[in-house]
């Protein structure tokens, strides 16, 4: 392990799986009502090596990582255009009535 001074420059990402005694959702079935996960702090995350609960710091760190890296795959996603026959069939080619779409079916 490398000596170093300070904190990290980057925010490293941890490896978290979803909490055995809630299994993810956050909170406890009981008789009546349900009740908040003491076993994650009401996450539904822990730590995947250990299984320890994170402090509220770091598991909002964590998860805003995360979802930066889900929203960066949605629009790597999204900006798929379709080609081919597809693609002109959906856009307006302006060969209609009224400049219309005129598809030729």
């Amino acid at each position: 392990m490398k000596k170093s001074h300070g904190p990290a420059f980057r925010a490293a990402q941890l490896d978290l799986a979803k909490c055995p005694v809630c299994r993810g959702r956050a909170v406890i079935k009981s008789v009546f009502y349900e009740l908040s996960c003491v076993q994650c702090n009401a996450s539904g995350w822990v730590t995947a090596e250990t299984g320890e609960v994170l402090p509220l710091e770091v598991l909002v760190t964590q998860l805003s990582i995360r979802l930066q890296a889900a929203e960066h795959q949605i629009a790597q996603f999204n900006c798929f255009k379709p080609a081919g026959a597809n693609a002109q069939y959906n856009e307006n080619n302006r060969r209609g009535p009224g400049a219309t779409n005129y598809t030729g079916d």
